[in-house]
């Protein structure tokens, strides 16, 4: 049998440490961490990004994962599979929160809500499976933008209540902030009262295929700094990555 193709390996090793790393990249580290020659990986950085596999960011000259590969990321786990494999944590994360948990990915530029648990108490609840939300006013949606599940221009931002975010600019920074954490938060941005906490949902290789979150009163979710309850972040963080280690995710 023939061997492997060494170039295939080093190019698959540098998308998975920037599928694992924090974001953007320098090309001496990825060289340092994989032990290779920095020429050698600038040539596979320039093919990869040729392809759309790799983006490099301008000012930093840091590199990060590119759209086309993100969007084959998410091809691959259909919505049946994402709901499917997410049902059995999204029960118990209602459980421990006491607040509504959805599932939802990106469908024409808009969060799709593939699954839906009702808060567990005898209120009036209506199902949101179906629903299409915004991306940048919601927890979900700012977590899919964040890393990059839904390639291609942002969406108009509309606002929604006063504290929709609706400035491109503060939204970048907000998104950096999201990946920093590594979960997102939406405080009446879609809805006067309601707020709502999100996490990635990551597939093999480690990316991002799905968001879940809780959504409640704002008082429930929030201290009186409006900040999010850190016991409520842990919730849905470990959700998240049960779930993520389920779809072969490897941390």
């Amino acid at each position: 049998m023939p061997g492997t193709v060494q170039s295939i390996e080093r190019a698959a090793a540098i998308l998975r440490m920037l599928a694992g790393g924090p974001g953007h990249v320098g090309l001496a580290e990825i060289a340092r961490s994989l032990d290779l020659a920095k020429g050698t990986v600038h040539g596979i950085l320039r093919t990869l990004q040729g392809v759309g596999f790799v983006e490099q960011d301008r000012s930093s000259g840091h590199y990060q994962l590119g759209a086309a590969l993100l969007h084959l990321g998410t091809s691959y786990l259909d919505i049946n599979e994402l709901r499917s494999r997410s049902i059995n944590w999204a029960d118990p994360l209602a459980a421990r929160s006491g607040e509504a948990v959805r599932i939802g990915t990106v469908l024409e530029g808009k969060v799709l809500v593939v699954h839906h648990v009702f808060r567990p108490d005898d209120t009036f609840q209506t199902l949101d499976i179906g629903t299409l939300l915004p991306l940048h006013a919601t927890a979900l949606g700012k977590v899919l933008l964040a890393y990059r599940v839904a390639p291609g221009p942002v969406p108009p931002l509309e606002r929604f209540t006063r504290r929709t975010v609706d400035s491109p600019a503060q939204l970048a920074t907000d998104l950096a902030g999201v990946r920093d954490a590594g979960w997102a938060a939406d405080i009446e941005e879609h809805t006067v009262g309601q707020a709502a906490i999100a996490s990635p949902i990551r597939g093999y290789g480690g990316l991002v295929v799905g968001a879940i979150g809780v959504s409640g009163l704002v008082e429930r979710l929030c201290d009186t700094r409006y900040r999010p309850l850190p016991r409520l972040v842990g919730y849905v963080r470990d959700a998240a990555r049960a779930i993520s280690r389920d779809l072969g995710a490897a941390r």
